[in-house]
């Protein structure tokens, strides 16, 4: 664990464009700290990161980082606009450029006061246990995934409120001050009730802000089954975008004349028409071709009206499952159809990199503004180690750099090697300064 003396060059660079957000310099230079810590260190909360900080006077108190970082009057939605400005950026004129919706869970076991966190199932891990539910955004293109928004859910209160209206529930309320205490009761649960928002609306509020801001006009749009909803697809093709989602299995469609499920319509071709599954050789985001047998035809749904369905099987002889994608654009072919569901998959490694490298979950703050901001400053994190420049061994500088692209570790190691020469050139101006090896360790760590 290296400390940090300084702000390493890529992400002091990186950080500049979001300077004007922050009143105060020094309040600058705690989130610039902040974020430096959220990609080198192990422990990314906010103490772990103060701890190993190095200051060149005195050393400002946990306190005062706290407040700088999460307590400060800068605005996180506006962080989040020009996040976006200027990640548009790099995705200009790259070919393919497709925004994928989904949500994750950030799981605290140990963090029951944390804004947001409930006890339910986790169908992920297929067991009981605590978490926030985390909407998101990212773009991608062949080289970069950006994350363009992240927001908490709110825990269904309301359910539990209702609950205990119920229990403490009386038929005559004689004493005024009953009356009231029970009607503000009454209150406190609409208002919750009206505040919630399911994690499909929280999707449907992204996808807008993204098209009121405009920063991606070519972009189209990729997501499963679960974030699907009329509402969501009704946005989209009104902005003059397209849009491609998995379908279940059990929706239904109108097929020759009559609703059939989707699932039973595959079995009816695989049986009796197999020859009108094609095969399909389409391109995926990591440049690779890959064999796919496809049947194509626009049907109609309920909701939805008419939309191009693709059945896709992997293998020839149609054994396997298949999987059901649905588009608005009824002009695509099967193939456009498969290579822009491909690029759906980067929000899942957006996911997996902002919890393994950048701390999505480490946050250990309580209240809402703070575990906000956390979350978006992850985000802008994961932006700038994707922007660093790469190092690494003479082999590994012949496959990736030769190609100008390379691994998310050695843009890592790019910037520890930053911080580490911030560290000798700190203990080559104390040598020079004729202090002892001991009192150079005592600035670097203290005891």
């Amino acid at each position: 664990m290296l400390p940090i003396v300084e702000v390493p060059e890529s992400i002091r660079r990186g950080m500049e464009r979001y300077r004007s957000i922050f009143c105060r310099q020094e309040g600058f230079d705690h989130v610039c700290r902040y974020v430096t810590g959220l990609i080198v260190l192990p422990n990314k909360t906010l103490q772990g990161i103060h701890d190993l900080q190095v200051w060149e006077d005195h050393t400002p108190s946990r306190r005062s980082m706290h407040e700088a970082v999460f307590e400060a009057h800068w605005d996180d939605d506006q962080l989040m606009k020009d996040h976006r400005k200027a990640v548009s950026q790099d995705h200009h004129g790259l070919g393919r450029e497709v925004i994928g919706l989904d949500w994750t869970f950030s799981h605290h076991e140990r963090g029951p006061k944390i804004y947001a966190t409930t006890r339910a199932w986790d169908y992920v891990n297929n067991l009981y246990s605590r978490f926030q539910t985390v909407v998101t955004a990212s773009i991608a293109n062949r080289q970069l995934i950006d994350g363009l928004e992240v927001k908490v859910q709110e825990p269904k209160l309301w359910k539990k409120e209702l609950e205990a209206l119920k229990v403490t529930a009386q038929e005559d309320y004689n004493q005024l001050e009953d009356a009231r205490s029970r009607l503000l009761e009454l209150l406190r649960y609409r208002l919750h009730r009206k505040q919630y928002r399911k994690r499909t609306e929280i999707a449907v509020e992204i996808a807008k802000q993204i098209e009121e801001e405009g920063h991606f006009p070519q972009a189209s749009y990729a997501f499963d089954s679960a974030v699907l909803t009329p509402e969501l697809a009704r946005l989209i093709e009104g902005a003059g975008k397209h849009w491609v989602s998995e379908l279940q299995s059990n929706r239904q469609i109108q097929w020759r004349g009559e609703w059939k499920r989707v699932d039973e319509v595959d079995k009816e071709l695989r049986e009796q028409h197999p020859e009108s599954f094609r095969e399909v050789r389409a391109r995926c985001r990591n440049g690779e071709e890959k064999t796919h047998f496809a049947f194509t035809k626009v049907v109609r749904l309920r909701r939805y009206g008419r939309k191009r369905l693709v059945i896709v099987h992997e293998k020839e002889d149609l054994k396997d499952e298949p999987r059901f994608l649905l588009t608005d654009a009824l002009h695509w072919e099967s193939k456009r159809v498969i290579e822009n569901w491909n690029f759906r998959w980067p929000i899942e490694v957006f996911h997996e990199f902002s919890k393994q490298v950048t701390g999505l979950e480490s946050a250990q703050v309580r209240k809402e503004e703070a575990v906000k901001r956390h979350f978006r400053l992850s985000c802008v994190a994961q932006s700038l180690v994707q922007r660093a420049p790469v190092s690494g061994t003479t082999s590994e500088r012949f496959a990736f750099v030769t190609n100008q692209q390379g691994s998310i570790g050695q843009r890592c190691r790019s910037i520890m090697r930053e911080v580490l020469k911030g560290v000798l050139q700190l203990a080559k101006n104390l040598f020079e300064q004729g202090r002892s090896c001991d009192e150079v360790l005592e600035v670097l760590m203290p005891a």
